[in-house]
């Protein structure tokens, strides 16, 4: 069943910092309460409570042919809203996010100067869907330079580039585990990572998963304020989103995502971090896939299941 709940309070506080102002979440529940069993049938539907969320949820699968895995959290008030949180789905580009808050990090702690380094590439080693890097192996981009690319145009050949800087897929899993995800993991580069069918566990997390890494490296103390702002600065300037969760809230709403897509099993995802206009952020990943091959990925699933979190949530909504 979906979970609201608020964090205990004895596990590790994460320092959050937004618009110049500090408060404290808390560390998520090394489990949430998420079922991995198929839904009931949908009850009336009257949005205020987790009840509401899972029929509505519930609801958008058997319209679409879909299956749905979200995770939100208020980080005013430490709840969640949950639904398929602890299944896996294939991160696909999500994990570009994640990629750049691990180069953030090691830039920070043991290679100085990282951000700025120039890397060059051969043309061989360009991949399809990149659009920032084709045809500059040559001229050379830095290591920032990358990054936005990645995060902001899910440039393919920079999300190869920036994993060769850390250890490749391994590493990311290495650093998913520095953030205690003892559930994702990186097998494969790009493109061959977007491969994937049901029952498949490499390039795979779950939705409670990468919200909570997000939250910690884009708001907690998995990087340092200065790296959070850069991060998120790459989260905002994303041109690949308008269609996803940034669609589904309202329009005052401050949002920074990294989506990921695939063809296979019509995969359409998103994580955020959203600002209301006022009050604190609240961190969404949402992850989809058809039940058949080669289906169209719907960002309108995407959207309305961010709607329905948040209102889920008891945000206060405006715009």
């Amino acid at each position: 069943m979906p979970s609201r709940t608020k964090w205990p309070a004895a596990l590790l506080a994460l320092a959050v910092f937004t618009t110049g102002t500090a408060s404290t979440v808390q560390a998520a529940e090394a489990q949430d309460r998420t079922t991995t069993q198929t839904p009931s049938a949908p009850a009336p539907f009257h949005l205020g409570g987790t009840h509401d969320v899972a029929d509505e949820l519930s609801r958008l699968e058997t319209t679409h042919h879909i299956r749905i895995g979200a995770y939100a959290l208020d980080t005013a008030t430490g709840r969640t809203v949950s639904y398929r949180a602890n299944e896996k789905f294939p991160s696909l580009s999500t994990f570009k996010a994640m990629v750049c808050a691990a180069v953030l990090d090691k830039a920070r702690r043991s290679e100085p100067g990282l951000m700025d380094k120039v890397l060059h590439w051969k043309k061989s080693d360009e991949v399809p869907n990149s659009p920032a890097t084709e045809g500059k192996g040559d001229k050379g981009m830095t290591v920032a330079e990358l990054c936005r690319a990645a995060v902001t145009r899910s440039d393919n050949t920079a999300g190869n580039l920036l994993l060769g800087r850390i250890g490749g897929p391994q590493g990311l899993t290495r650093y998913y585990r520095s953030l205690g995800d003892p559930v994702s993991r990186l097998d494969r580069w790009e493109p061959e990572l977007n491969d994937w069918k049901p029952g498949e566990r490499r390039d795979t997390t779950t939705p409670a998963a990468m919200g909570r890494n997000l939250a910690r490296t884009s708001l907690g103390s998995g990087l340092v304020p200065a790296d959070r702002d850069r991060l998120n600065g790459w989260l905002r300037a994303t041109v690949t989103g308008d269609a996803r969760i940034r669609a589904g809230l309202p329009k005052d709403w401050t949002v920074g995502d990294k989506t990921g897509t695939s063809d296979a099993y019509g995969s359409a995802n998103d994580v955020a971090v959203a600002w209301p206009k006022s009050g604190q952020p609240v961190i969404i990943a949402i992850y989809t896939n058809h039940t058949t091959p080669h289906a169209a990925a719907e960002d309108a699933v995407v959207a309305s299941t961010a709607s329905t979190l948040v209102r889920g949530l008891g945000v206060e909504q405006t715009g």
